[in-house]
């Protein structure tokens, strides 16, 4: 195929993502126009039990899942004798069944998905190259998760982050279409829009005044993606505007990354916005300041849904190594807790965050290390249950 053939072809195949992306402006604004859909908020208030969805994924994610239902059944005992709360197994999400059925998040599964109030979902492996798109990006996509967040927290520093990182755009929304001229060129996208932009800001800036914090980072390159991050920057601050008292700072991810690093700077840092890709990095060193990835949890919600899960993947390496017993469940438990107050039972969340502080701050007995040094992820377990 000569060049011109692969030129042709990438103009046609750009001018149907450009109409996608208009399409999905459009109704984001029109979503806006007419108030957030009723449905499943996952909240306690609505008829029936809590539906919570258990999917393990891939590696190490049976392993840390099976002690978060542990924890789960334990402080949710009353609730599930009473049927104000269900726990529901979701299978399918393994990467074997979305090889074998060619779909990132096959639709039988997202199916069953959709019938939760919230899924707790284990880390899932997305292979490298090909066309299979992420199972993550997938589910922020179609259960429009559009803020990803994520707390880290180091005490005895005086840390208190806050991240939201916009999880529908950016580089992971066309990740897996761009165009390629073989022995040439390659070419990717990245995609912001005005709705998109506008609704993450609005979330970062709500818990911002909510929580009494006085500042929000905006973090971007808007020097060099003058388009996409400029308008992502120029968005954030009109957003700003109607938030007096909280102060919205420009930081671009470099100097960010190494200010994280700074113990002079890094404790007056708040509340931090950013895209997509941006939040994905920034977050995972944040985690490591706090102590590794495996100490960290995430929430993606929307206006209907809600996903809670560990900020890591699924360790393919500790599997191949035979050391996925040894794998630190922290992180997932640290997703229970987030899971736990979204849906209101926020004294069981305040008692599962009093005991994960006892076990990893204060008392230290038990230490998941990841290796055969270590404890193993069934010992913390038992750890945390005895705390509650």
């Amino acid at each position: 195929m000569d060049d011109r053939k692969y030129i042709d072809e990438a103009v046609n195949s750009f001018r149907v993502l450009l109409e996608e992306q208009l399409r999905r402006q459009d109704e984001m604004t029109k979503g806006e126009a007419c108030g957030a859909e009723e449905g499943h908020a996952g909240k306690t208030g609505k008829p029936g039990p809590v539906v919570i969805g258990i999917a393990p994924g891939d590696g190490i994610g049976t392993v840390i899942m099976a002690e978060a239902e542990k924890v789960l059944r334990k402080l949710l005992a009353d609730e599930l004798d009473s049927g104000k709360a269900e726990l529901r197994h979701i299978g399918g999400l393994t990467l074997e069944n979305r090889l074998a059925k060619g779909a990132a998040v096959p639709k039988d599964v997202l199916d069953e998905i959709k019938k939760c109030d919230v899924l707790l979902k284990g880390p899932t492996t997305t292979p490298k190259g090909g066309s299979l798109e992420s199972a993550n990006v997938t589910l922020r996509r179609e259960l429009d998760l559009f803020a990803n967040i994520r707390p880290v927290q180091v005490p005895e520093e005086d840390i208190n982050w806050m991240f939201f990182r916009e999880n529908t755009e950016g580089e992971y929304v066309l990740g897996s279409r761009g165009i390629e001229i073989p022995g040439k060129l390659s070419m990717d996208f990245k995609v912001t829009t005005d709705a998109g932009t506008r609704r993450i800001a609005r979330a970062a800036f709500d818990y911002a005044k909510g929580s009494g914090k006085t500042k929000v980072a905006i973090v971007t390159k808007a020097n060099i993606m003058k388009k996409t991050d400029g308008n992502f920057s120029r968005i954030c601050h009109e957003v700003a505007e109607d938030y007096p008292g909280i102060e919205a700072d420009d930081w671009y991810i470099d100097i960010m990354t190494a200010n994280l690093l700074n113990p002079a700077v890094r404790k007056d840092f708040q509340v931090f916005l950013m895209p997509n890709l941006y939040g994905d990095i920034l977050t995972d060193e944040a985690a490591e300041i706090q102590g590794g990835v495996g100490t960290a949890g995430s929430a993606n919600t929307g206006e209907r849904y809600a996903m809670f899960e560990a900020v890591h993947g699924s360790a393919p390496r500790m599997v191949e190594e035979g050391l996925a017993e040894y794998a630190n469940p922290a992180s997932i438990l640290k997703a229970c807790e987030m899971m736990l107050r979204h849906t209101g039972f926020t004294d069981k969340a305040d008692a599962l965050a009093k005991a994960l502080h006892t076990c990893l701050e204060k008392e230290k007995a038990v230490v998941v290390t990841g290796t055969v040094d270590g404890a193993k992820a069934a010992d913390f377990g038992d750890y945390v249950l005895s705390k509650l």
